[in-house]
Protein backbone atom coordinates (compact mmCIF):
# COMPACT_ATOMS: atom_id res chain seq x y z
CA UNK A 1 0.00 0.00 0.00
CA UNK A 2 1.83 3.01 -1.12
CA UNK A 3 0.96 6.45 0.03
CA UNK A 4 3.03 8.84 -1.53
CA UNK A 5 1.45 12.32 -0.30
CA UNK A 6 0.43 11.86 2.98
CA UNK A 7 -1.16 14.79 4.11
CA UNK A 8 -2.23 15.70 7.60
CA UNK A 9 -4.19 18.25 8.25
CA UNK A 10 -3.66 20.38 11.12
CA UNK A 11 -4.77 23.35 13.03
CA UNK A 12 -1.46 25.26 13.75
CA UNK A 13 -1.67 28.27 16.50
CA UNK A 14 0.22 31.49 16.47
CA UNK A 15 4.20 31.26 17.80
CA UNK A 16 5.05 30.05 20.89
CA UNK A 17 7.94 29.96 22.26
CA UNK A 18 8.39 28.69 25.89
CA UNK A 19 10.28 26.74 28.18
CA UNK A 20 9.59 23.14 28.65
CA UNK A 21 10.22 23.70 32.81
CA UNK A 22 7.83 26.23 32.87
CA UNK A 23 4.75 23.69 31.76
CA UNK A 24 3.43 21.08 32.77
CA UNK A 25 4.04 17.37 31.30
CA UNK A 26 0.90 18.35 29.53
CA UNK A 27 1.33 21.17 28.20
CA UNK A 28 4.45 20.79 26.21
CA UNK A 29 4.44 23.01 22.74
CA UNK A 30 7.04 23.66 20.36
CA UNK A 31 8.35 26.58 18.60
CA UNK A 32 7.17 27.02 15.22
CA UNK A 33 9.28 28.57 12.50
CA UNK A 34 12.79 28.81 11.46
CA UNK A 35 14.98 32.23 12.39
CA UNK A 36 17.68 34.17 10.78
CA UNK A 37 20.24 33.65 13.93
CA UNK A 38 23.21 33.97 12.20
CA UNK A 39 24.16 33.92 8.67
CA UNK A 40 26.71 31.24 8.77
CA UNK A 41 24.03 28.12 7.58
CA UNK A 42 25.61 25.58 10.69
CA UNK A 43 25.30 27.95 13.62
CA UNK A 44 22.07 29.07 12.75
CA UNK A 45 20.85 25.53 11.87
CA UNK A 46 22.25 24.53 15.60
CA UNK A 47 20.06 27.57 17.61
CA UNK A 48 17.38 26.95 15.31
CA UNK A 49 17.53 22.68 16.95
CA UNK A 50 17.39 23.78 20.58
CA UNK A 51 14.28 26.57 19.84
CA UNK A 52 12.68 23.81 17.92
CA UNK A 53 12.67 21.18 20.63
CA UNK A 54 11.82 23.41 23.14
CA UNK A 55 15.20 23.36 25.18
CA UNK A 56 15.74 27.64 24.44
CA UNK A 57 14.70 30.85 24.07
CA UNK A 58 14.29 32.95 20.99
CA UNK A 59 15.56 36.30 22.67
CA UNK A 60 18.40 34.29 23.92
CA UNK A 61 19.79 33.35 20.60
CA UNK A 62 18.89 37.10 18.98
CA UNK A 63 20.79 38.50 21.68
CA UNK A 64 24.10 36.19 21.11
CA UNK A 65 23.44 34.55 17.56
CA UNK A 66 24.54 38.09 15.23
CA UNK A 67 28.01 38.54 16.53
CA UNK A 68 29.20 35.10 16.50
CA UNK A 69 32.03 34.39 13.77
CA UNK A 70 33.64 31.69 14.95
CA UNK A 71 33.84 28.94 17.24
CA UNK A 72 35.53 30.09 19.77
CA UNK A 73 32.63 32.51 19.58
CA UNK A 74 30.44 30.03 19.49
CA UNK A 75 31.73 28.45 22.99
CA UNK A 76 31.75 31.48 24.17
CA UNK A 77 28.49 32.87 23.85
CA UNK A 78 27.01 29.74 24.51
CA UNK A 79 28.81 29.44 28.27
CA UNK A 80 26.92 32.78 28.87
CA UNK A 81 23.82 31.81 28.04
CA UNK A 82 24.18 28.64 30.15
CA UNK A 83 25.56 30.23 33.07
CA UNK A 84 23.10 32.92 33.15
CA UNK A 85 20.45 30.17 32.81
CA UNK A 86 21.70 28.49 35.69
CA UNK A 87 21.52 31.03 37.42
CA UNK A 88 18.29 32.35 36.96
CA UNK A 89 17.38 28.74 37.36
CA UNK A 90 16.00 28.19 34.11
CA UNK A 91 18.01 24.73 34.11
CA UNK A 92 16.87 23.03 31.15
CA UNK A 93 17.62 25.84 29.22
CA UNK A 94 21.22 25.77 31.11
CA UNK A 95 21.70 22.07 30.16
CA UNK A 96 21.16 22.96 26.55
CA UNK A 97 23.04 25.54 26.39
CA UNK A 98 25.98 23.73 27.70
CA UNK A 99 25.45 20.84 25.31
CA UNK A 100 25.71 24.31 22.95
CA UNK A 101 28.35 25.20 24.09
CA UNK A 102 30.63 21.71 24.03
CA UNK A 103 29.20 20.72 20.43
CA UNK A 104 31.94 22.41 18.58
CA UNK A 105 35.05 21.73 20.75
CA UNK A 106 37.44 19.08 19.28
CA UNK A 107 37.45 15.54 21.34
CA UNK A 108 40.82 15.16 23.36
CA UNK A 109 42.10 18.73 22.64
CA UNK A 110 43.37 20.56 25.80
CA UNK A 111 42.18 24.61 25.97
CA UNK A 112 44.73 27.06 24.82
CA UNK A 113 42.76 29.07 26.78
CA UNK A 114 43.33 29.73 30.56
CA UNK A 115 40.61 28.22 32.37
CA UNK A 116 38.20 27.40 29.46
CA UNK A 117 36.58 24.20 29.53
CA UNK A 118 37.22 21.06 27.62
CA UNK A 119 35.11 19.14 25.75
CA UNK A 120 34.46 16.81 28.19
CA UNK A 121 33.73 19.36 30.87
CA UNK A 122 31.26 20.84 29.35
CA UNK A 123 29.35 17.34 28.61
CA UNK A 124 29.56 16.43 32.15
CA UNK A 125 28.42 19.35 32.97
CA UNK A 126 25.21 19.28 30.38
CA UNK A 127 24.42 15.68 31.99
CA UNK A 128 24.38 17.03 35.87
CA UNK A 129 22.37 20.00 34.80
CA UNK A 130 19.76 17.99 32.40
CA UNK A 131 19.26 15.53 34.91
CA UNK A 132 18.54 18.31 37.54
CA UNK A 133 16.50 20.00 35.42
CA UNK A 134 14.18 16.43 34.71
CA UNK A 135 14.15 15.34 38.19
CA UNK A 136 9.87 15.79 38.58
CA UNK A 137 9.73 13.46 35.15
CA UNK A 138 9.98 9.96 35.71
CA UNK A 139 12.86 9.32 33.92
CA UNK A 140 13.95 5.50 33.97
CA UNK A 141 17.70 5.64 33.57
CA UNK A 142 18.90 2.25 32.71
CA UNK A 143 22.21 0.28 31.51
CA UNK A 144 21.25 -2.40 29.11
CA UNK A 145 24.03 -5.05 28.77
CA UNK A 146 25.68 -5.14 25.59
CA UNK A 147 28.28 -7.32 24.57
CA UNK A 148 31.16 -6.41 27.12
CA UNK A 149 29.75 -3.18 27.97
CA UNK A 150 26.27 -1.33 27.92
CA UNK A 151 24.07 0.80 25.96
CA UNK A 152 22.73 4.01 28.30
CA UNK A 153 18.91 4.03 28.19
CA UNK A 154 15.97 6.14 29.19
CA UNK A 155 12.79 4.81 29.62
CA UNK A 156 9.38 6.80 30.43
CA UNK A 157 6.33 4.90 31.09
CA UNK A 158 3.41 5.59 29.47
CA UNK A 159 1.18 8.12 31.64
CA UNK A 160 -1.45 7.01 34.30
CA UNK A 161 -0.41 3.10 33.16
CA UNK A 162 -2.62 3.19 30.09
CA UNK A 163 -0.35 2.08 27.27
CA UNK A 164 -1.28 1.79 23.52
CA UNK A 165 2.16 0.98 22.84
CA UNK A 166 5.83 0.88 22.87
CA UNK A 167 8.45 3.28 20.82
CA UNK A 168 11.78 3.53 20.51
CA UNK A 169 13.20 6.74 19.34
CA UNK A 170 17.40 6.82 17.98
CA UNK A 171 19.43 9.18 16.98
CA UNK A 172 22.75 7.38 15.56
CA UNK A 173 25.97 9.42 14.42
CA UNK A 174 26.32 11.67 16.98
CA UNK A 175 23.24 12.50 19.26
CA UNK A 176 23.40 12.00 23.00
CA UNK A 177 20.59 10.36 24.15
CA UNK A 178 19.38 13.03 26.81
CA UNK A 179 18.53 15.51 23.43
CA UNK A 180 15.61 13.41 22.49
CA UNK A 181 13.48 13.97 25.72
CA UNK A 182 11.04 16.44 24.61
CA UNK A 183 10.40 14.05 21.57
CA UNK A 184 9.26 11.18 24.82
CA UNK A 185 7.22 13.29 26.48
CA UNK A 186 5.14 14.19 23.45
CA UNK A 187 4.77 10.48 22.73
CA UNK A 188 4.65 9.41 26.16
CA UNK A 189 1.65 11.97 26.37
CA UNK A 190 -0.24 10.13 23.56
CA UNK A 191 -0.55 6.96 25.59
CA UNK A 192 3.21 4.95 24.84
CA UNK A 193 6.15 3.58 26.68
CA UNK A 194 9.35 5.58 25.64
CA UNK A 195 12.50 4.42 25.05
CA UNK A 196 15.70 6.23 23.70
CA UNK A 197 19.33 4.79 24.04
CA UNK A 198 22.57 6.23 23.14
CA UNK A 199 24.67 4.88 20.38
CA UNK A 200 27.59 2.40 21.49
CA UNK A 201 30.30 5.17 20.25
CA UNK A 202 28.67 8.46 21.84
CA UNK A 203 28.20 10.09 25.46
CA UNK A 204 27.60 7.76 28.75
CA UNK A 205 27.63 4.45 26.67
CA UNK A 206 30.93 4.88 24.87
CA UNK A 207 33.32 3.30 27.83
CA UNK A 208 36.34 2.18 25.78
CA UNK A 209 38.09 3.00 23.42
CA UNK A 210 37.03 0.31 20.60
CA UNK A 211 33.58 1.69 19.96
CA UNK A 212 33.34 2.86 16.81
CA UNK A 213 30.77 3.76 14.33
CA UNK A 214 29.19 0.02 13.54
CA UNK A 215 26.44 0.18 10.54
CA UNK A 216 25.13 -3.15 11.98
CA UNK A 217 22.38 -1.38 14.18
CA UNK A 218 20.01 -4.30 14.77
CA UNK A 219 22.60 -5.50 17.17
CA UNK A 220 21.86 -2.50 19.75
CA UNK A 221 18.26 -2.54 19.01
CA UNK A 222 18.57 -6.30 19.39
CA UNK A 223 19.33 -5.48 22.66
CA UNK A 224 17.09 -3.03 23.59
CA UNK A 225 14.17 -4.79 22.35
CA UNK A 226 15.48 -8.34 24.79
CA UNK A 227 16.30 -6.12 27.52
CA UNK A 228 12.98 -4.65 27.80
CA UNK A 229 11.32 -7.95 26.40
CA UNK A 230 9.45 -5.89 23.79
CA UNK A 231 7.68 -6.92 20.21
CA UNK A 232 5.52 -5.06 17.96
CA UNK A 233 7.45 -2.12 18.36
CA UNK A 234 7.49 0.82 16.13
CA UNK A 235 11.19 2.12 16.07
CA UNK A 236 12.43 5.95 14.97
CA UNK A 237 15.69 7.37 13.61
CA UNK A 238 16.85 10.95 13.46
CA UNK A 239 18.84 12.07 11.12
CA UNK A 240 21.64 9.41 10.38
CA UNK A 241 19.54 7.36 12.46
CA UNK A 242 16.94 6.84 9.84
CA UNK A 243 19.46 5.03 7.56
CA UNK A 244 20.17 2.84 10.90
CA UNK A 245 16.62 2.46 11.59
CA UNK A 246 15.89 0.97 8.35
CA UNK A 247 18.94 -1.08 8.67
CA UNK A 248 17.46 -2.22 11.68
CA UNK A 249 14.54 -2.95 10.57
CA UNK A 250 15.74 -5.49 7.67
CA UNK A 251 17.40 -7.65 10.06
CA UNK A 252 14.61 -7.44 12.89
CA UNK A 253 10.87 -8.51 12.88
CA UNK A 254 10.02 -7.24 16.54
CA UNK A 255 9.78 -3.93 14.45
CA UNK A 256 6.73 -3.61 13.37
CA UNK A 257 6.86 -0.01 11.73
CA UNK A 258 9.83 1.98 11.64
CA UNK A 259 10.51 6.03 10.62
CA UNK A 260 13.00 7.12 9.44
CA UNK A 261 13.72 10.80 9.39
CA UNK A 262 15.91 12.60 6.55
CA UNK A 263 17.34 9.15 5.69
CA UNK A 264 20.64 9.22 4.14
CA UNK A 265 20.63 5.98 1.69
CA UNK A 266 23.37 6.49 0.37
CA UNK A 267 26.12 8.79 1.31
CA UNK A 268 28.37 8.43 -1.74
CA UNK A 269 25.48 9.10 -4.21
CA UNK A 270 25.19 12.65 -2.80
CA UNK A 271 27.31 13.68 -5.38
CA UNK A 272 26.71 13.28 -9.36
CA UNK A 273 28.49 10.88 -11.27
CA UNK A 274 31.76 12.57 -11.38
CA UNK A 275 31.97 13.41 -7.93
CA UNK A 276 31.33 9.96 -7.22
CA UNK A 277 33.80 8.42 -9.17
CA UNK A 278 36.60 10.85 -8.38
CA UNK A 279 36.01 9.63 -4.51
CA UNK A 280 36.41 6.40 -5.02
CA UNK A 281 39.48 6.92 -7.11
CA UNK A 282 40.71 9.26 -4.24
CA UNK A 283 40.21 7.13 -1.65
CA UNK A 284 41.15 3.65 -2.72
CA UNK A 285 43.73 4.31 -5.71
CA UNK A 286 45.71 7.54 -3.88
CA UNK A 287 45.02 6.90 -0.36
CA UNK A 288 48.13 8.35 1.20
CA UNK A 289 47.91 11.13 -0.73
CA UNK A 290 44.50 11.92 0.50
CA UNK A 291 45.20 12.00 3.79
CA UNK A 292 48.08 14.36 3.14
CA UNK A 293 45.29 16.88 1.41
CA UNK A 294 42.84 16.29 4.14
CA UNK A 295 45.13 17.39 7.02
CA UNK A 296 46.60 19.97 5.09
CA UNK A 297 42.75 21.36 4.83
CA UNK A 298 42.21 20.70 8.25
CA UNK A 299 45.05 23.21 8.74
CA UNK A 300 43.26 25.64 6.55
CA UNK A 301 39.65 25.09 7.41
CA UNK A 302 38.51 25.21 10.93
CA UNK A 303 35.13 23.76 9.85
CA UNK A 304 36.55 20.78 8.19
CA UNK A 305 38.90 20.51 10.53
CA UNK A 306 36.05 20.04 13.73
CA UNK A 307 33.90 17.64 10.70
CA UNK A 308 37.10 15.38 10.36
CA UNK A 309 37.87 15.17 14.13
CA UNK A 310 34.65 14.39 15.16
CA UNK A 311 34.31 11.77 12.28
CA UNK A 312 37.34 10.29 13.63
CA UNK A 313 36.20 10.32 16.77
CA UNK A 314 32.73 8.55 16.40
CA UNK A 315 34.41 5.83 13.83
CA UNK A 316 37.46 5.62 16.43
CA UNK A 317 39.70 5.93 13.58
CA UNK A 318 43.20 7.79 14.19
CA UNK A 319 43.62 9.34 10.40
CA UNK A 320 40.61 11.13 8.34
CA UNK A 321 41.02 8.71 5.67
CA UNK A 322 39.99 5.78 7.34
CA UNK A 323 37.53 7.68 9.30
CA UNK A 324 35.85 9.07 5.93
CA UNK A 325 35.94 5.26 4.34
CA UNK A 326 33.77 3.73 7.34
CA UNK A 327 31.01 7.14 6.53
CA UNK A 328 31.46 5.52 3.12
CA UNK A 329 29.62 2.24 4.41
CA UNK A 330 26.79 3.80 5.04
CA UNK A 331 25.40 3.33 1.61
CA UNK A 332 22.72 1.91 -0.27
CA UNK A 333 24.02 -2.06 -0.57
CA UNK A 334 24.56 -2.10 3.30
CA UNK A 335 21.55 -0.79 4.28
CA UNK A 336 19.44 -3.71 2.43
CA UNK A 337 16.03 -1.84 1.65
CA UNK A 338 14.40 -4.93 0.03
CA UNK A 339 14.56 -6.86 3.10
CA UNK A 340 12.40 -4.46 5.11
CA UNK A 341 9.22 -5.75 5.13
CA UNK A 342 8.07 -3.56 7.99
CA UNK A 343 5.41 -0.03 7.54
CA UNK A 344 7.13 2.39 6.57
CA UNK A 345 7.40 6.18 7.23
CA UNK A 346 10.12 8.49 5.16
CA UNK A 347 10.02 12.34 6.62
CA UNK A 348 12.01 14.62 4.61
CA UNK A 349 12.33 18.16 4.74
CA UNK A 350 12.67 20.16 1.04
CA UNK A 351 15.43 22.44 1.64
CA UNK A 352 17.29 19.96 3.92
CA UNK A 353 21.05 21.24 3.83
CA UNK A 354 23.11 18.24 5.01
CA UNK A 355 20.63 15.61 2.86
CA UNK A 356 19.94 16.15 -0.64
CA UNK A 357 16.13 15.43 -1.14
CA UNK A 358 16.99 13.16 -4.06
CA UNK A 359 17.64 10.47 -1.21
CA UNK A 360 14.04 10.53 -0.40
CA UNK A 361 13.02 9.58 -3.63
CA UNK A 362 15.33 7.38 -4.08
CA UNK A 363 14.93 5.45 -0.94
CA UNK A 364 11.12 5.42 -1.21
CA UNK A 365 11.75 3.44 -4.65
CA UNK A 366 13.83 0.87 -3.28
CA UNK A 367 11.77 0.38 -0.31
CA UNK A 368 9.86 -1.93 -2.84
CA UNK A 369 8.45 -4.73 -0.20
CA UNK A 370 7.94 -2.71 2.56
CA UNK A 371 4.17 -3.83 4.10
CA UNK A 372 3.31 -0.15 3.25
CA UNK A 373 5.61 3.28 2.70
CA UNK A 374 4.56 6.53 3.34
CA UNK A 375 6.35 9.77 2.38
CA UNK A 376 5.96 13.20 3.16
CA UNK A 377 8.22 15.77 2.27
CA UNK A 378 7.63 18.98 4.24
CA UNK A 379 8.11 22.56 3.32
CA UNK A 380 8.50 25.94 3.89
CA UNK A 381 4.84 27.04 3.69
CA UNK A 382 4.96 23.86 6.37
CA UNK A 383 7.91 25.72 8.25
CA UNK A 384 9.31 21.60 8.29
CA UNK A 385 11.80 22.17 5.12
CA UNK A 386 14.91 21.86 7.20
CA UNK A 387 17.15 19.12 8.18
CA UNK A 388 14.98 16.53 10.33
CA UNK A 389 11.55 19.49 10.46
CA UNK A 390 13.95 21.93 12.54
CA UNK A 391 11.16 25.04 12.67
CA UNK A 392 8.14 22.47 13.00
CA UNK A 393 8.91 19.71 15.30
CA UNK A 394 5.35 19.72 16.46
CA UNK A 395 4.00 19.13 13.16
CA UNK A 396 6.74 16.12 12.54
CA UNK A 397 5.24 14.56 15.47
CA UNK A 398 1.92 14.86 14.74
CA UNK A 399 2.67 13.49 11.70
CA UNK A 400 4.26 10.53 13.12
CA UNK A 401 1.91 10.07 15.76
CA UNK A 402 -1.18 10.19 13.41
CA UNK A 403 0.25 7.52 11.19
CA UNK A 404 0.66 5.53 13.45
CA UNK A 405 -2.49 5.10 14.53
CA UNK A 406 -3.05 4.66 11.02
CA UNK A 407 -1.05 1.57 10.92
CA UNK A 408 -1.56 -0.54 14.52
Amino acid sequence: MIRSNFIIILVIGVLISIDIQQTSAQEITYPIGYHDFNEDAGFNFQMNRWLSMGYARYEDFMEVGPSIKSFDDWTKSMLVLAEKAEADKRLLNAAFYYRAAELFLFHEAESDQVNAPTKEQLYKKFIDVFYGAVESYDLEIIEVPYGETTIQSIRLKALNGKKKGSIVIHGGYDSYKEELFSMMIFFQQHGYDVITFESPWMGSSRNKKDMGFDIEWEKPVGAILDYFNLDNVTLIGISMGGWLSLRAAAFEPRIKRVVASSVSFDVNQYANKFGQAMARFMLNKLPRFTNKTMLKQMEKDLSYAWFANHLMYVTDKDIPIEAFKVLTTINEENLHSDLVTQDVLILTGEEDHMVPVKMHHMQMEALNNAQSLTGHIFTEKEHGQNHCQVGNLGLAFETILNWILIER
